[in-house]
């Protein structure tokens, strides 16, 4: 499997993480050099490994931020 080039532009937050140590992060990140996006996947410790995840452009995370404000489930 090719590398996948990546720059990670900004480190948000952590979201959770498990027992192993991996922890689910929140990060703007540039995917062969294209546009920043944010980013939500599980990262290994030392951060060179990673799981799925998802991206989502600035539009999309303002619309979850809004979605959740209105979530009254919590």
């Amino acid at each position: 499997m090719p590398d996948i080039n990546y720059e990670i532009i900004k480190e948000v937050g952590t979201l959770s993480t498990n027992p192993t140590g991996w922890e689910k992060k929140l990060k703007l990140i540039s995917w062969l050099g294209r546009d920043a996006k944010y980013d939500i996947r599980d990262w290994a410790p030392d951060g060179e490994k990673m799981g799925k995840g998802i991206t989502l452009t600035a539009e999309e995370l303002k619309a979850l931020k809004e979605l959740l404000a209105d979530y009254n489930e919590f």
